[in-house]
């Protein structure tokens, strides 16, 4: 059973991994929390949900999925970033949450506020490999996981706009100074964050086939301590954060049952920070586990 457990525990982890990714992009490189990205995991739920309940053969609402969340994504950069930049630095962050509230509540306006459930993709396509059952949907989620960020580490260390990204998030000043065409590059930095957080969202509607508009907040909380236990910045820690939490979580489950998940979950962020107050990988340069 703990096998088990823990294989659960990695499948669930590498989606908080994705959305602690996608928030580690805009801290490590813009120094803003974007809050309104579990709304954009909301969002890719429930349009892969919607899209599927209309007929749309599931690989074209994956991707059309993704597209609305990347579109979306791009709203809130020129809302949130490009034409409050010159304001106090906690303005676009309110802006960020106030988007977040607003997609719920056009979600809500649109959906309703109920459970949606999505039809099972994969049905009886279980593999059990000694003795442990691993899902299809599960297998394809670890996968894309994988492949999402180890393209985004080639991304960062292999071309032009990686590396201008880093420069960005090492010292803006320094960047505008080489001639990093910083406003350029901020939009890359929220379609990037979007899309991390779009395929997060997809990836456990199809996994956990429950939508709903409210989804994003449980999950960007775990998002946010992942990216916190990792180490603020830290795209690998962002990583190491999210299977944490998720392990964690499916051990709570099982062992002491579902009403202690988020006591042994943030129980757990307190005692790593009291340990290590600046998470486990904070401080490394980059390419070492830094953004």
């Amino acid at each position: 059973m703990l096998g088990q457990q823990f294989i659960n525990g990695v499948m669930l982890g590498s989606v908080y991994a994705m959305v602690a990714v996608a928030l580690t992009l805009s801290i490590g490189v813009l120094n803003f929390l974007n809050f309104s990205i579990p709304g954009l995991f909301m969002i890719a739920g429930m349009a892969t949900w919607a899209l599927i309940h209309a007929g749309v053969a599931w690989p074209l609402a994956i991707l059309g999925a993704l597209a609305i969340t990347a579109a979306v994504s791009l709203v809130v950069e020129r809302f949130t970033w490009r034409w409050l930049r010159g304001a106090e630095p906690f303005v676009p962050l309110v802006s960020s949450m106030a988007f977040l509230l607003l997609f719920e509540h056009l979600a809500i306006a649109w959906w309703g506020s109920e459970m949606r459930v999505l039809p099972s993709l994969f049905a009886g396509t279980d593999w059990r490999v000694a003795g442990f059952v691993i899902g299809v949907p599960q297998l394809v989620g670890l996968a894309v996981s994988i492949a999402s960020i180890f393209g985004l580490s080639l991304l960062l260390k292999r071309t032009s706009m990686g590396r201008s990204l880093r420069t960005i998030a090492e010292d803006s000043d320094t960047a505008l100074l080489l001639g990093v065409d910083v406003n350029r590059l901020v939009p890359v930095v929220f379609a990037l964050a979007g899309l991390f957080a779009a395929l997060a969202g997809v990836l456990f509607a199809l996994n956990y086939r429950q939508v709903q508009p409210f989804m994003g907040e449980a999950v960007g909380l775990k998002g946010i301590s992942a990216m916190i236990v990792g180490g603020m910045g830290s795209t690998w820690g962002a990583i190491a954060g999210g299977l944490v939490i998720g392990i964690t979580e499916v051990l709570s489950v099982g062992y002491v049952g579902a009403n202690f998940v988020d006591i042994a979950v943030f129980g757990l962020l307190l005692l790593i920070l009291f340990v290590r107050p600046t998470g486990l990988f904070a401080g490394l340069p980059a390419g070492r586990g830094g953004i």
